[in-house]
């Protein structure tokens, strides 16, 4: 039987889903958007371990809403109505990454069985934040089983005016060494950023696949032809699925070492100005998608996953 344990730690509230036989865990942090802080499937520790004082630096596995990535200068126009949003990413002045990453989110729904633990989470926005002054109630399910976690994003645009919107997920993952690790995605187009990260242009996707990993950095969007993604490390293979019909994807690499960002989207960076899979969601009306992360193979179990600082 799975099994659900709530948790308090440096004064963040968790939410813990656990396998009877201990080798598949998922822990979720209410108090930080939701996310998903912490992945085992197998015995296997897939996600990058931050430490939570760290966050708002890495923004790990957040939930990304109501924009991917960036705005620039946290300014677009929207039915000829001119709206600015909170510029914190300071040093490219941009604003970063939606509005519910650091949002209190409240357990109300949990499923426990021998094959599965699943919970749903709730956030509802009351169109408080000057630039984007939309109302919406959002879902967060999380269903771990053996082999498998899925995430899925219900949004309910609860006011009475359409508004604009992309989704995103911003995990990291880790590898024992990421140099023989490897990527396999099916893309159309690479995009073009200026100094700011925000796109200018793009060009004919020409990376071989698989896509080496060995001494990249990467800090690159892609407009993907599927919606699948595979990752294939030492220690274990896995793919992320997507029921979106629209799939971009941003990969990035940060300063720590043998980690990785796949960070799978509905939209690419600043698409409330270039449009780039950009969505409508009228009154009353829902909007659902779901990733899925896989585990195809684990080859041994002697990656640690020791707290990043």
């Amino acid at each position: 039987m799975y099994t659900l344990t709530k948790k308090e730690e440096k004064g963040l509230q968790f939410l813990e889903l656990t396998s009877f036989d201990q080798t598949c865990k998922a822990k979720l942090c209410l108090h930080q958007g939701g996310r998903l802080s912490n992945l085992m499937l197998k015995g296997i520790d897939l996600l990058a371990n931050f430490d939570p004082a760290t966050y708002k630096d890495n923004y790990a596995s957040s939930i990304l809403f109501p924009f991917v990535n960036r705005i620039k200068n946290g300014k677009f126009t929207y039915n000829s109505v001119n709206h600015v949003l909170e510029c914190n990413e300071v040093d490219k002045n941009n604003a970063l990454h939606g509005l519910v990453y650091d949002k209190n989110f409240t357990l109300i729904e949990s499923d426990l069985t021998s094959n599965y633990g699943s919970v749903k989470l709730q956030y509802t926005y009351a169109g408080t934040c000057e630039g984007f002054p939309f109302k919406f109630d959002m879902l967060l399910t999380y269903k771990l089983d053996d082999h498998n976690l899925s995430v899925s994003v219900e949004v309910n645009n609860t006011g009475d005016e359409a508004f604009p919107f992309t989704l995103g997920w911003h995990p990291y993952f880790m590898s024992k060494n990421l140099n023989k690790s490897t990527l396999n995605f099916e893309a159309s187009t690479k995009f073009l950023f200026d100094e700011q990260q925000i796109i200018t242009g793009k060009r004919p996707f020409d990376i071989e696949m698989p896509f080496q990993l060995k001494d990249v950095s990467l800090d690159d969007g892609y407009t993907l032809e599927s919606n699948m993604i595979e990752f294939s490390t030492p220690e274990y293979d896995m793919n992320i699925s997507s029921t979106s019909n629209q799939n971009y994807l941003q990969l990035y690499t940060p300063s720590t070492l043998n980690v990785i960002a796949i960070e799978p989207m509905t939209g690419a960076a600043d698409s409330f100005n270039n449009k780039i899979g950009l969505q409508i969601l009228n009154p009353g009306a829902k909007h659902n998608v779901t990733w899925t992360i896989i585990l195809k193979n684990h080859k041994d179990n002697t990656i640690t996953n020791q707290l990043i600082t």
